[in-house]
């Protein structure tokens, strides 16, 4: 069987990728084949393209959603027809979801709730999974402040989504009133934009007696008004890296708040925190919790392109559309 993929097989810009026929995988012992729907694209899908030569081929992008339609040796065939989301499906394997089949760890595909749409199921991998181990991996939340840094982008409307359900109070930080809207609608109590001279200020008025975590999206930046709000013991969480060197840390002034500084890269944090992730969205999808934010639609012909939105700061999630065979 042969289907249509985006690959590259060098690392560069954008257009390296390409639109190829190949022929279809097939799932080995343990493995489920996925017809995608829907591919979803993150800043880590672009970043590994641009930096990382494949080993032959790569087809990219790590999130998907879409049907098993064939499954390997020792999984159930009762999961054949299934709506299935997808995590990791590009990570140290060449078969991303930017084509019209991929093969996963049948762990990997996971069922996708029937009010679920596949543009849902193919945004939330690496935002939610990030999100839910920036929020939880010190503890519970319920009735603490949670101060979420960019709150308008894939893992901070995640990120703000889970800690309300969580119990949380929600405040974000953003860069414009568009911005703050998709913060508000994404439920969070209250919206500050981090370019204004009183920023702080505005936060320690919504949480008077401090942050007591933080998911961060912007440490080089943001890490003196993180100081300026966090409570005594707060953890700051961040995610993300600017690609600019490492950061100069104020060892004094965190020792004396007694604050704590987690970094977190879904890839590489822990089995058990995988799977307490995935079990977390999961559920969240089947409780409605997580929400689409904004989509921006591009044709499997134009995965490059779609990577291009995501490295310019789209606001919103950027997906490819994958064809039918």
């Amino acid at each position: 069987m042969r289907m249509l993929a985006a690959i590259y097989e060098r690392a560069g810009a954008s257009d390296v990728i390409a639109l190829r026929e190949l022929d279809a995988p097939e799932p080995g012992p343990g493995e489920v084949r996925v017809r995608v729907h829907v591919s979803g694209v993150n800043p880590t899908d672009w970043k590994t393209r641009a930096r990382t030569a494949p080993d032959g081929f790569q087809i990219p992008n790590q999130d998907g959603a879409g049907v098993i339609d064939a499954v390997g040796p020792g999984v159930d065939p009762e999961r054949v027809g299934e709506r299935v989301w997808i995590w990791f499906a590009a990570w140290q394997r060449p078969w991303g979801t930017a084509a019209q089949y991929t093969v996963v760890p049948a762990a990997q595909a996971v069922p996708l709730p029937d009010g679920a749409s596949f543009e849902l199921g193919a945004s939330v991998g690496i935002p939610a999974l990030t999100a839910h181990r920036c929020l939880f991996a010190d503890g519970p939340i319920d009735g603490r402040s949670v101060l979420v840094a960019g709150g308008a982008g894939a893992v901070g409307h995640a990120a703000i989504e889970l800690a309300r359900a969580a119990g949380a109070h929600v405040i974000a930080t953003v860069s414009s009133e568009r911005k703050a809207q998709l913060a508000r609608d994404a439920g969070a109590h209250d919206v500050v934009d981090y370019t204004q001279p009183d920023a702080a200020e505005r936060i320690r008025a919504a949480a008077p007696d401090g942050v007591a975590r933080v998911v961060e999206v912007g440490l080089r930046a943001n890490l003196a008004l993180d100081l300026a709000v966090c409570a005594p013991d707060a953890v700051v969480v961040t995610y993300a890296d600017d690609g600019r060197g490492d950061v100069p840390l104020p060892v004094r002034a965190l020792m004396t708040a007694n604050l704590r500084l987690r970094f977190v890269l879904v890839y590489t944090m822990g089995a058990a925190a995988i799977a307490a992730a995935v079990d977390a969205v999961a559920q969240a999808l089947a409780d409605g919790t997580l929400t689409t934010l904004p989509l921006h639609r591009f044709p499997l012909a134009d995965t490059g392109a779609a990577h291009d939105a995501v490295q310019a700061g789209a606001v919103g999630k950027v997906l490819v559309d994958v064809p039918a065979p």
